[in-house]
């Protein structure tokens, strides 16, 4: 099977390159309203922000922020298929203007306007994001009434284009059905807390720009990919930074579109895909093994798996996960500097590639 991972050029506001209802999931995370470090890159979209936050007119700047962000939404209408969905990771901003502190409430502002689009709107997730930091906490610390809850968390949006997509034809049933994640991965995936993106998948095409680019960790897209979509979709995120959304598409087996203003960016993006790449066949692989380990610990408690997945050759719990294959990047080239094409085989017959060979076998 065989996808593209391409990075476009310019305002997420406009998406012109992108044909109507051509994307089957879009994943991104926006520059958020109200966090000082992404003031320039509102102002440069629209210059009423600079004077509106100069007069600590908090309500407003944050108001006109958002009026920014649905131009993308509206653009991300426009895009989904019928039943695709729309994951967007936002975390709300607490600051101090005109000698007040207060939160602004990023998350309800954006469901609020892809409701006004026709979204539905799905049970979100809460991504904990814990801190050690000692200084963390805000206000007076142990003396009541000027202390402040600590933010540890941000959220994961999700709606729905529609009503549920539809898997009429063989085909989209056979792939639909290829496509599935192990019950296990169901279990731990679709709860509504987040607490274990960490660990050695968040180093996935690493880079300096990433603290600047404010990016989530690979393990965040590729979760929502595998959840959400099918191999073979395309992926859109219109806010592309670093391109990690592209990187766990290329991953995953689908296809990507990033939108991304800042040309600074563009070459961090596609390396970070092919370091992605390059860790692709472990990154599944692990996905194999995970499984294999809670075979063994199902089996050493004396329960049964009354199924057989047939690509894999192992035990599995439910009929679903039958056809379930993991697909493995074997290998990938620059179709252009912006656009990468990715061959996927099943894991196991897929071998770890490194960074820099680039052709196709």
């Amino acid at each position: 099977m065989q996808t593209t991972q391409r990075l476009i050029l310019g305002d997420a506001r406009r998406l012109d390159a992108i044909p109507d209802a051509s994307v089957q999931l879009v994943v991104t995370s926006p520059p958020y309203p109200m966090i000082a470090m992404w003031d320039d890159a509102f102002e440069a979209m629209d210059p009423q922000v600079g004077p509106l936050l100069a007069a600590e007119a908090g309500l407003a700047a944050f108001e006109a922020m958002h009026r920014c962000l649905d131009q993308v939404w509206a653009e991300c209408a426009r895009v989904l298929s019928p039943g695709g969905f729309a994951a967007i990771n936002i975390g709300d901003a607490t600051r101090s203007l005109g000698g007040q502190f207060r939160l602004f409430h990023n998350h309800a502002r954006i469901l609020c306007a892809m409701v006004e689009l026709g979204f539905t709107v799905l049970p979100d997730v809460l991504w904990r994001k814990p801190t050690n930091a000692p200084n963390k906490f805000m206000g007076s610390g142990m003396l009541p009434a000027g202390a402040y809850v600590t933010y540890e968390h941000e959220y994961v949006l999700l709606f729905r284009q529609g009503g549920k997509r539809s898997f009429t034809s063989a085909a989209a049933k056979a792939a639909r059905s290829r496509s599935a994640y192990f019950w296990e991965e169901r279990n731990r995936w679709f709860s509504d807390v987040w607490s274990d993106l960490r660990g050695t998948r968040q180093q996935l095409g690493e880079r300096a720009d990433r603290e600047r680019s404010g990016a989530f960790p690979f393990e965040l897209p590729f979760r929502l990919i595998n959840m959400l979509s099918l191999y073979g979709d395309t992926v859109l995120d219109p806010f592309a930074g670093t391109g990690t959304t592209l990187a766990a598409a290329a991953v995953a087996g689908r296809s990507s579109l990033g939108m991304e203003l800042s040309e600074g960016f563009a070459p961090v993006a596609m390396a970070s895909v092919e370091a992605a790449l390059a860790q692709g066949v472990e990154v599944q692989g692990e996905r194999l093994e995970a499984h294999r380990r809670f075979l063994a610990e199902r089996t050493q408690a004396g329960k049964a798996c009354k199924h057989h997945n047939t690509p894999h050759d192992l035990p599995v719990i439910t009929g679903q996960e039958r056809q379930l294959e993991l697909l493995a990047p074997q290998g990938w080239e620059r179709a252009d500097p912006l656009s990468i094409v990715v061959e996927h085989v099943n894991v196991e017959r897929a071998k770890p590639r490194p960074v820099g060979q680039l052709a196709l076998l």
